[in-house]
């Protein structure tokens, strides 16, 4: 197993249907359900957790709830990311003095530096860590890619340890770095490749089945064919919306997302039900 665990759910931040306020108490419910339920650890306030639109306020709180209430012998890995050199090693700094396990710090997006940019950032943001720090490759998100020779590079910088890849066609071994996909579809071809597991959302549904797919690689072939198409209908929309129109359906407190994120619709929300029911999350006849 590895030091973070293999199945570290990017977990939803609740928030109050009346005003969008944080839902403390959901949001510390959900890690014990998580945890229960196959999760190894979290990533607070990353992309499915809203982070885009949390004050820094709210953001550090939430990772500082996490650290206090982590349910036993989970870890904390905390969103740290930014485009701005600037907040990003703010936030950083502020991580790691909370306590967090490990950090997620996403490739600067919008303003799409180049090579060298992309290596005097992650270099300032190694030395302001005390802790190990995940890369994080979306270039469907921030415009930019990291090919896996610059994450070669970036893996001499101490403290950088881990990559979660969500770019695909990337994924593959790198020396120095511990490999995590950022996609729920490659999770069974990251394990089979020798990853250490994945940075994941479909865990807020199927951690068992994914859990399974850790410990009994013999039927991690067979249980990833019948979960694809469960990760299919989560991608009906935007994951954190999807996530929390799902987990409202089986009863917990996800609440809306906010803006420019929409609640789900009745058709969308009627395929979430449809892939919950499938996986024997929802009574057929109460869909």
């Amino acid at each position: 197993m590895p030091a973070l665990g293999a199945i570290l759910t990017a977990v939803i931040t609740p928030f109050r249907e009346a005003d969008l306020s944080v839902d403390e108490d959901a949001f510390v419910a959900l890690l014990a359900h998580l945890a229960a339920n196959g999760s190894d650890g979290f990533v607070v306030c990353g992309t499915t957790g809203e982070a885009p639109t949390l004050t820094d306020e709210e953001h550090l709180d939430l990772i500082g709830l996490a650290v206090r209430e982590k349910p036993a012998g989970a870890t904390i890995i905390a969103g740290v990311g930014s485009n701005d050199t600037r907040h990003a090693l703010h936030l950083t700094e502020r991580a790691c003095e909370l306590g967090a396990d490990a950090l997620l710090s996403v490739t600067p997006y919008y303003n799409r530096p180049n090579r060298r940019g992309i290596l005097a950032h992650y270099r300032e943001i190694s030395r302001a860590a005390d802790r190990p720090i995940v890369l994080y490759n979306i270039p469907q998100r921030t415009g930019t890619d990291l090919p896996n020779d610059l994450l070669a590079e970036l893996a001499q910088f101490d403290h950088i340890d881990a990559v979660k890849q969500a770019n695909s066609a990337n994924l593959a071994q790198v020396d120095g770095l511990e490999l995590y996909t950022g996609n729920d579809e490659d999770f069974a071809r990251t394990l089979d490749m020798g990853g250490v597991g994945g940075i994941l959302v479909a865990s807020h549904f199927v951690g068992p089945q994914m859990r399974r797919m850790v410990d009994e690689p013999e039927q991690r072939a067979a249980i990833d064919a019948t979960l694809q198409p469960f990760f299919a209908a989560l991608g009906v929309g935007p994951l954190a919306m999807t996530t929390k129109a799902g987990l409202n359906l089986l009863g917990h407190a996800a609440g809306v997302p906010r803006l420019p994120l929409v609640p789900a619709d009745a058709a969308e929300i009627a395929v979430i039900r449809e892939a919950l029911v499938s996986q024997g999350l929802l009574m057929k006849d109460t869909a």
